[in-house]
């Protein structure tokens, strides 16, 4: 069982830190709280849907037209709604809970409510010390882990990243030292929405897809960020592991666990928050978010 746990938390946590990282980063550069993340996310994943089920294309083109596609909806989104309000957090808010439950009534237009498969990227089961893992959940983590490692390097290490880095810490600034603000914003948010499309590409297939499925990716992405500390990239994605396996550890030690594994995560954000409301990292990222 311990081994189940370990292995179980790694893959869910890294597939929560992939979509919580989407989110912290805009937040964390324009000081949008796009609540509609989850909802690009629901959006890519019946983009594959359309291209591999319904188009006959193969997996591979399915998932790199769902990418385009959202990227491409999320920069016409901040152009035409978020790029207006963004000096008014609480209205950026509102209007992404409408759009998101736009995309969902369009998607219950056209589709319905049946719920719906995503064919796995790799079919069959890896034996781990007595535990059989799906090569789908395998690569999974595997390609969290390397978009993750390649996004660090892109803040870190190249001319983009320290623009990105000089708006969030301070726009005005950045500004005035010749930086387009506004490009790093559109920058930003296809990034953003980018990683909630490659997230569909790699959790579409384990979990099945449905107009309702963003909600409850959104409430482990808004405890990752809150328990990670206000607009840490970094803490957000350890506070997504600390979620992951939370989850996995409810799951497979209490009975009907499987339905408790999300009340498990917010029991989580909410005992360590009453004892550092700031989060985990909330002071550690105060001056520096990325």
């Amino acid at each position: 069982m311990l081994l189940n746990i370990l292995i179980n938390g790694l893959i869910v946590g890294g597939m929560y830190a992939l979509l919580a990282v989407g989110f912290a980063l805009i937040f964390s550069v324009a000081r949008i709280l796009n609540m509609a993340h989850t909802a690009f996310y629901m959006v890519s994943a019946y983009v594959i849907y359309i291209g591999s089920s319904m188009l006959h294309l193969s997996l591979f083109p399915s998932i790199v037209m769902a990418i385009f596609v959202t990227v491409i909806l999320g920069i016409l989104c901040f152009y035409l709604f978020f790029d207006r309000v963004k000096e008014h957090e609480f209205t950026v808010m509102i209007i992404a809970v409408a759009l998101a439950s736009a995309f969902q009534e369009i998607l219950l237009l056209i589709f319905g409510g049946t719920i719906r498969a995503i064919p796995p990227l790799a079919e069959g089961f890896y034996d781990i010390g007595g535990t059989n893992v799906s090569y789908q959940h395998i690569f999974a983590f595997l390609l969290s882990a390397l978009i993750l490692i390649v996004l660090w390097i892109v803040l870190s290490k190249t001319k983009l990243g320290s623009a990105i880095r000089a708006v969030a810490q301070d726009s005005e600034i950045a500004n005035l030292m010749g930086i387009s603000v506004r490009r790093v914003y559109v920058t930003v948010m296809g990034i953003s929405v980018g990683l909630a499309a490659v997230s569909a590409a790699v959790m579409g297939p384990i979990y099945m897809i449905s107009p309702m499925m963003w909600g409850q990716p959104l409430v482990i992405v808004l405890a990752a960020v809150v328990l990670g500390g206000e607009g840490s990239i970094g803490g957000a994605v350890i506070a997504a592991f600390i979620l992951g396996y939370a989850e996995s550890i409810v799951v497979f030690m209490v009975p009907g666990g499987a339905f408790l594994g999300g009340a498990a995560s917010m029991a989580v954000m909410v005992l360590v928050l009453l004892v550092k409301p700031e989060g985990l990292f909330g002071v550690l990222f105060e001056e520096e978010r990325l």
